[in-house]
């Protein structure tokens, strides 16, 4: 009976450290710790939705076709710091970074009507141009993203605050509430507040417009 108890007791004890172990494997990292969601080598917890994919070449990954989004599925992004790594190949190459959406998105237009585009195209004027919360504000700095070059996207979510800067350069600190132009165009996003904690994504723009990805990583702010 009494070795009946202790191999209940050590099995007991091996799930439980099994538990613990898979727990570890998508724990938050501890706040100033940067953790990697997205690069070349996986794409565990994203998922794509609307046409198009993102393709693996030369260890990078590459919008084709579209119009589609690649969402973070695994959790809700909030106070925290997400940097993103691209590059153009060309002036008129075309995506954007999806963030604060309310709900998993079933395509790209749940993210433009319920989210943020943090919009890479950088063709557009000032309200449409990289850096920018698409077509909601104008760039405080103009920003040229670099084409053949990788270039840095940092975007801080604090509560109801949105920073975004470019290669170290601020072109977006927006507040909830804030005055925004009123909606000109069909495909602008619907106005209205957005969540202080949503899923992120890369829009998967396509049709000779490609963008290339190297990282996606998160730091906690708390």
């Amino acid at each position: 009976m009494n070795q009946f108890k202790i191999f209940i007791r050590t099995g007991a004890v091996l799930f439980l450290g099994l538990l613990s172990f898979i727990g570890c494997q998508h724990a938050k990292p501890a706040r100033g710790e940067w953790k990697t969601l997205l690069d070349a080598n996986h794409t565990n917890g994203w998922r794509m939705v609307g046409p198009g994919e993102f393709k693996l070449e030369n260890g990078e990954l590459v919008t084709h076709g579209g119009m589609g989004l690649l969402f973070y599925e695994r959790e809700r992004l909030g106070d925290c710091q997400i940097r993103i790594e691209f590059k153009l190949t060309a002036t008129n190459d075309n995506s954007g970074v999806f963030i604060r959406i309310a709900n998993p998105p079933n395509d790209v237009w749940d993210a433009v009507n319920h989210g943020y585009e943090v919009q890479i195209d950088n063709t557009g004027d000032q309200r449409h141009r990289t850096g920018c919360l698409y077509s909601f504000t104008k760039a405080k700095n103009a920003v040229d993203a670099k084409v053949g070059a990788w270039s840095t996207m940092l975007i801080t979510l604090k509560g109801k605050r949105t920073i975004v800067q470019v290669d170290g350069v601020v072109v977006t600190d927006y507040s909830e509430g804030q005055p925004v132009p009123e909606k000109m165009i069909w495909y602008e996003g619907d106005r209205g507040r957005r969540v202080d904690s949503g899923y992120i994504g890369l829009q998967n723009h396509g049709h000779g417009a490609e963008v290339h990805f190297k990282e996606v990583s998160m730091k906690p702010l708390r």
